[in-house]
């Protein structure tokens, strides 16, 4: 189990680092069709840090950019109603265009029944793929400051060719302060497409991975990501078996003995309103640990349920007792983040505690 420094001797319990964009959801309808959209704020590492906050009660940053514009300042307003500390974001003087930065877009269709989700994001130039590792004072904030866990990963390192190294400067001042680093390898295709698609999605993934003490990620992003296959499946979830799933965390955990824990969603999609949904974890000192499994779990938005997973699995590590109260309550927090629109959590702590206990959906008077 990774090695947790005290609260009291620092400024936060976590620090995302990634891009923070603005989500478009036209509710019901399809986006092609919609005539109005609601807006939420929502990026992989940003949600682990709202989730924290929100649901939790942990001091939690994010280091991101923003164009300063009307849309920055909005996605400024989202976090801070977050609860999350804006004062690492870097703000960016706007060109009035968008020709040489802008902040980040996200069309989301939740899906329904048959009809699967769909995203499209519109995230070219954007002031957080620009951040250099020089634009933020790392060992003043691992060091000075204090931060007990940083979490970042897969989405932020595919924004650009620059992003890997940004990150590879903040891991490494991590590392040498003694902060947890904890890696969502969050396979995306589509992100990597213009810059060497999977083999420099591996590439990159494996150079930072030497870095990460927990590393998160489902069948599929440690097979395009580090390059494991699922030994005698085709890594398709449907057809996972869960044994098989565990030999290949053993061979990762193997080839990178830095992992302290190394973490799955078990997810089997029945429709995009009915998933199974699971989770796994394993430590050197522990073992496997599986969380309750939850077949036919209804869903309204599935979009951020593997960070409220990662959210509450942080959570379990820096104030709970084990992995397996840990792998419970991320995968609690995961399962109720999935009920309500948007890419970040609406539980509350008293919810998730009640669903690990194995609480149901009776209406509370």
């Amino acid at each position: 189990m990774p090695q947790i420094r005290p609260a009291g001797e620092c400024r936060y319990d976590l620090v995302s680092l990634g891009e923070i964009m603005l989500r478009l959801d036209p509710g019901e309808h399809r986006v092609r069709t919609a005539r109005s959209f609601r807006v939420w704020e929502g990026g992989g590492e940003y949600n682990v840090a709202r989730g924290l906050r929100r649901c939790f009660g942990l001091r939690t940053a994010v280091v991101t950019a923003f164009a300063d514009n009307e849309v920055g300042r909005l996605l400024e307003d989202l976090v801070l109603q977050g609860g999350v500390d804006t004062s690492l974001v870097k703000w960016v003087p706007y060109d009035g265009t968008g020709r040489t930065v802008r902040n980040g877009l996200n069309f989301t269709e939740r899906g329904f029944g048959v009809r699967g989700a769909v995203g499209t994001s519109d995230r070219g130039h954007t002031a957080a793929s620009q951040l250099r590792p020089d634009d933020v004072d790392w060992d003043h904030l691992f060091g000075t400051l204090g931060v007990r866990w940083l979490h970042t990963g897969g989405i932020y390192a595919a924004l650009s060719e620059t992003t890997p190294d940004t990150m590879e400067a903040a891991m490494a001042a991590a590392s040498r302060h003694g902060t947890v680093i904890s890696y969502d390898l969050n396979y995306r295709p589509s992100l990597w497409k213009a810059l060497g698609g999977q083999r420099r999605a591996q590439e990159v993934n494996r150079r930072l991975a030497r870095y990460v003490d927990v590393m998160i990620g489902n069948e599929e992003d440690f097979t395009a990501s580090l390059g494991f296959e699922v030994p005698g499946t085709d890594a398709s979830l449907s057809h996972l078996e869960v044994d098989n799933f565990k030999r290949m965390i053993e061979a990762v955990a193997k080839e990178y003995d830095n992992f302290t824990v190394v973490a799955t969603t078990l997810r089997t999609v029945r429709t995009a309103t009915v998933n199974d949904w699971g989770a796994i974890a394993w430590s050197a000192d522990t073992g496997f640990v599986e969380a309750t499994h939850r077949p036919g779990l209804e869903i309204l938005d599935r979009v951020g349920g593997g960070d409220s997973f990662a959210s509450g699995l942080i959570y379990g590590l820096l104030e709970l007792d084990g992995l397996a109260t840990a792998v419970e309550y991320g995968a609690a927090h995961g399962a109720l983040a999935m009920t309500t629109p948007g890419d970040t959590s609406m539980a509350s702590l008293k919810e998730v505690e009640a669903l690990v206990r194995g609480g149901g959906a009776r209406v509370q008077r």
